[in-house]
């Protein structure tokens, strides 16, 4: 495989970053999951953060070097991930259990599988034009579909950020699985939060803003326009971004990737630890005992072979 890619995550306007995300990649196999967390406190934080590291300690230990079943492998881990949030939630006895959208995409043999839950999005970008889109889990995408209200009304509806599909919910979320995807040189996959895309007047934006041949110093330029735009009351913005680069030619940049010398058994992951994401009032024995608490309520419902 060798692709390029970008992932970063701000703060922007709030006190606390709960958005997480993370790539993982063995030689043959490359995931990317981004997790969007709500709930008071923390405890958005602590829900994204299980939903991320699950899709990733798993990952870990399955890539060897590409995964049997990838469809599968999306939908079990995002059940157990869901019933570890449950879990933390039962072990300390909160009154309303945390949740998080996800949206996950798994890349192998030049073939993209990705599912999702809630209105965090993936967008598939060929020579400049979306040509696939995740359908949010949303009231407003309901009533925009059975033609209640207009794309005009949609954009300032009150129930624009009520979702009918997470994480830690009374229910199983209810999960959209894609077909599979074959990729072409330059396709572009984009994964990002609701801070993102809910904020562009048109979401062919992000299509024209990365589409672009210096698209490492693009992506940065494009979330800087994205928080301008978000104003005062912005939320946190979240992003990861590759561009596929099968037939790819010409000089690497640093930030490229190649897994052409890498093992069957190797596997690289860039994630953000719990605790080292912006936020206030949070001590480090707060921090370390969240950690230790989120490793419990993973390992405890995580699919181990």
């Amino acid at each position: 495989m060798q692709f390029t890619i970008y992932q970063e995550s701000r703060i922007g306007k709030r006190k606390n970053n709960e958005d997480r995300l993370a790539h993982s990649y063995s030689r043959d196999a490359l995931l990317i999951v981004l997790a969007d967390g709500m709930g008071g406190h923390y405890y958005g934080e602590v829900a994204a953060q299980i939903a991320v590291q699950t899709m990733v300690d798993t990952f870990k230990r399955e890539a060897n070097p590409i995964i049997a079943d990838p469809f599968l492998f999306l939908q079990k881990n995002i059940y157990a991930a869901h019933q570890s949030i449950i879990g933390y939630s039962t072990v300390r006895r909160l009154s309303d259990t945390p949740r998080t959208t996800i949206v996950a995409c798994l890349i192998q043999n030049n073939v993209a599988h990705w599912v999702h839950a809630g209105d965090s999005r993936l967008y598939l970008i060929r020579n400049g034009t979306i040509v696939s889109r995740t359908r949010d889990h949303s009231i407003v995408q309901h009533l925009l579909e059975t033609g209640k209200i207009s794309p005009e009304q949609a954009e300032d509806h009150p129930d624009r950020n009520r979702i009918y599909s997470c994480l830690g919910g009374p229910q199983f979320p209810d999960l959209d699985l894609s077909h599979k995807t074959p990729l072409m040189a330059n396709d572009l996959i984009i994964i990002c939060s609701d801070g993102i895309w809910g904020v562009l007047p048109n979401e062919n934006i992000i299509a024209q803003s990365l589409h672009l041949e210096d698209f490492l110093k693009a992506a940065p330029r494009f979330m800087d326009r994205v928080e301008s735009i978000s104003g005062s009351n912005g939320d946190n913005l979240s992003m990861l971004a590759v561009r596929w680069e099968e037939d790819y030619v010409g000089d690497s940049s640093s930030f490229s990737v190649s897994t052409h010398g890498m093992s069957a058994t190797d596997v690289t992951t860039h994630m953000e630890i719990f605790g080292n994401m912006p936020r206030e009032d949070f001590s480090n024995d707060d921090i370390e005992r969240a950690i230790e608490e989120i490793r419990a309520a993973i390992d405890k419902y995580s699919f181990k072979k």
